[in-house]
């Protein structure tokens, strides 16, 4: 009851600030989405799963984390928490992406947050990129020499990884034409590629039921392709990744709504993994 407690109080306090669909929707607990992936990588395609949970929370601006116990200034950001899981061969991988985009397009166009770990049996690797007032401030952790540990900062464009949340509060807010990007953390840490800002081509294909939206960078091997719900709350169905390697699906296959999860964490809770097609023991 202590988790249940303080996300009925946001869910009340964030209503009256979000009188939209946007509100009604998604401040009624996550969702949770498991995906059928076939992850490229080393040349060859291994399956896995990947799971997107998607939930609104409270966050600082200036520190940029959550607001747990009050402060000021903040406001209310969609957090997308992107998991992949697959093995290559004898060892495993593990990557998260968490993305934080403010709900309020008109005055926080950019997100506010994203950082990305890779964990697999050679090493880790993780990045993260904050909003500040003159752009991005990038930290980049690897156990690589060549990428090694820096920080470093990058001007006002759009980053790939917060594209994903834009897209599920309104797809028309999504950037199309010429555009410069950030690339996703995936591609930059998979492929030991700089972070840095990247040409891109990107369009939204409307269709009566499912549409797209599909990025295509200029200097580096890489397209990303969403199909997604055309009517609200435009659920993401599935996406295909171009890259030098190959190419990476996703299929959506289970999906949960209004959870309360981080309250189900007991042993006897652990059966309701069924419902996302997952082992009650994760794998």
């Amino acid at each position: 009851m202590r988790f249940l407690l303080p996300a009925l109080l946001t869910f009340t306090l964030t209503l009256t600030l979000h009188s939209d669909e946007v509100s009604s929707f998604w401040f009624n607990g996550a969702e949770i989405n498991r995906y059928e992936l076939s992850q490229m990588r080393y040349g060859e395609t291994h399956p896995g799963h990947a799971e997107f949970i998607f939930v609104t929370e409270p966050f600082l601006t200036k520190e940029q984390v959550k607001n747990e116990s009050g402060g000021n200034p903040s406001t209310d950001v969609l957090k997308l928490n992107a998991l992949r899981t697959f093995n290559t061969g004898i060892y495993s991988y593990r990557t998260m992406r968490s993305t934080f985009q403010p709900i309020d397009l008109a005055k926080f166009p950019q997100a506010l947050k994203t950082n990305t770990s890779i964990q697999d049996w050679c090493g880790q690797a993780f990045q993260q990129i904050n909003k500040t007032d003159e752009g991005w401030r990038v930290e980049l952790r690897s156990y690589f020499q060549k990428m090694g540990d820096r920080n470093f900062e990058l001007p006002d464009v759009a980053l790939e990884d917060a594209l994903w949340l834009r897209l599920r509060l309104d797809p028309n807010s999504l950037p199309t034409g010429a555009i410069e990007l950030i690339p996703g953390s995936l591609f930059t840490r998979f492929n030991h590629h700089p972070i840095r800002i990247e040409a891109a081509e990107a369009e939204r294909i409307q269709g009566s039921e499912i549409s797209r939206y599909v990025i295509r960078y200029q200097a580096i091997a890489r397209e990303l392709h969403i199909h997604f719900d055309t009517e609200f709350p435009h659920v993401i169905r599935s996406w295909k990744e171009v890259g030098p390697q190959g190419t990476t699906k996703a299929v959506l296959k289970d999906r949960i709504m209004n959870s309360y999860y981080w309250s189900q964490n007991r042993p006897e809770d652990a059966p309701l993994r069924k419902k996302l097609g997952l082992e009650a023991v994760a794998d």
